[in-house]
């Protein structure tokens, strides 16, 4: 159980120097205190004992512990492409470059790679010419890879760089390193703010009620399963299959479901199968309707495959394609009962996450990188910028890493998605 020592955010020392956010100090954007908290559990019954248990709210400090005019931050983007992570680069910036005066903002290219001076590139100044447009592409400006580097190494060459703000942007592998570079940071006694900004479509961050890039890909992947029914309809016993991505949770297929309203079956990691269930329903839809679209995202039947066990590059476990297996053993399935199925398969996974980040993901990303941005110049590190009850908050590292946010099939979304398909009735 989490006690409100579990969610204290460290801090490099005290702060001794006024903010040069003038215009925050009146009016209702004012400076926040360090203890204004954001409710970990928002309800409560009745003359329940309300639990004081709450995250650190983040925001703007009036006092810093940096002057910006001496500071040097460098970004990074880890893992896999997401949408809005230009956006989160560039609003960094201009927060931080802008209204804080900070001189210098150093992009680190491709990943974790980038503060490996053996085997990166050099990093790259970012400048009001560079940003200015960025947010209108997808991907990153600065590159990604996937897998970690030793974490003496990246302080070594953060320490060389001169750097006292650092930005990592990235899932929860990323979150590992940013925690293990705090913590190595810690023992040398430096002064280096590492403040991470959670990325994942998956929405698999915990602590974290929405990560940016999630409502972008879902509302790519609601387009895509439109085609899939379209594609189903037009041909006799017509089956669109389309694979998500979500490889411990199900919540782009969920929300996607949802959104489409024309999925007949949706298959999570979080709500395990059998075919010997699923094909026979399967079946009996076709004999009823004509056609089927089915969502699957690419962690759920993951018992069913044989495939290679083992970890890729970012420490996640590898997974078997259900997408074709399914596909396959649908139309198997068919062909041997006598009433063959016209399976049309759609794999938009790479597409997905490619696009730019749609009006909702842009304001999160401005929210977030603007929270980043406070967070560091006030000396706040070994944390990440979260979301909680609406409200942006700070997330100390030690709490969230290597833990997975699922879908809690007793919830309301599964359920939202079991009334949207009619599968409950199998």
């Amino acid at each position: 159980m989490l006690t409100q020592e579990d969610l204290r955010i460290t801090s490099l020392g005290p702060r001794k120097l006024l903010s040069p956010l003038r215009h925050l100090r009146e009016g209702p954007r004012s400076f926040v205190p360090d203890d204004r908290r954001v409710m970990y559990h928002i309800e409560y019954c009745g003359d329940e004992i309300v639990n004081p248990l709450g995250f650190e709210k983040a925001g703007p400090r009036e006092q810093l512990y940096f002057d910006p005019a001496e500071c040097r931050a460098a970004i990074v983007t880890c893992g896999g492409l997401c949408p809005g992570l230009n956006n989160i680069i560039r609003n960094l910036y201009y927060k931080l470059h802008g209204d804080y005066g900070v001189p210098t903002i150093l992009g680190i290219r491709n990943g974790y790679l980038g503060l490996n001076p053996e085997l990166g590139r050099e990093p790259f100044p970012l400048t009001d010419s560079v940003v200015e447009q960025i947010h209108h592409q997808g991907g990153t400006i600065l590159g990604t890879s996937r897998g970690p580097q030793d974490a003496r190494v990246m302080v070594d060459y953060l320490e060389s760089l001169g750097v006292n703000l650092f930005f990592p942007i990235g899932g929860d592998g990323t979150q590992k390193g940013a925690h293990l570079i705090a913590q190595e940071i810690e023992r040398r006694g430096l002064k280096i703010a590492v403040v991470g900004v959670p990325k994942t479509i998956d929405n698999d961050i915990k602590f974290c009620y929405r990560s940016f890039g999630y409502l972008s890909a879902v509302s790519e992947a609601e387009t895509v399963i439109d085609r899939a029914h379209v594609e189903a309809k037009s041909t006799p016993r017509g089956v669109g299959l389309v694979k998500l991505m979500g490889r411990e949770a199900g919540f782009i297929a969920a929300a996607a479901t949802i959104a489409s309203g024309e999925v007949n079956f949706t298959l999570i990691p979080e709500a395990p199968f059998s075919l010997d269930e699923l094909l026979p329903a399967i079946g009996r839809r076709l004999d009823k309707r004509d056609h089927a679209v089915i969502v699957v995202a690419e962690g759920a039947g993951q018992d069913l495959i044989d495939h290679e066990q083992g970890r890729d590059k970012s420490g996640n476990r590898k997974l078997g394609d259900i997408g074709p297996f399914l596909k396959q053993a649908i139309t198997d399935h068919f062909n041997e009962v006598g009433k063959p199925a016209a399976v049309k398969y759609f794999d938009p996974s790479y597409y997905i996450r490619s696009v730019q980040a749609n009006a909702a993901d842009s304001l999160l990303c401005e929210m977030f990188a603007r929270c980043a941005a406070h967070a560091a110049l006030a000396g706040k590190t070994d944390l990440f910028i979260g979301l909680w009850n609406n409200r942006p908050v700070h997330v100390p590292l030690r709490v969230s890493v290597g833990q997975v946010k699922r879908m809690e099939p007793a919830r309301d979304l599964w359920s939202a998605v079991l009334a949207t398909t009619g599968q409950e009735k199998w």
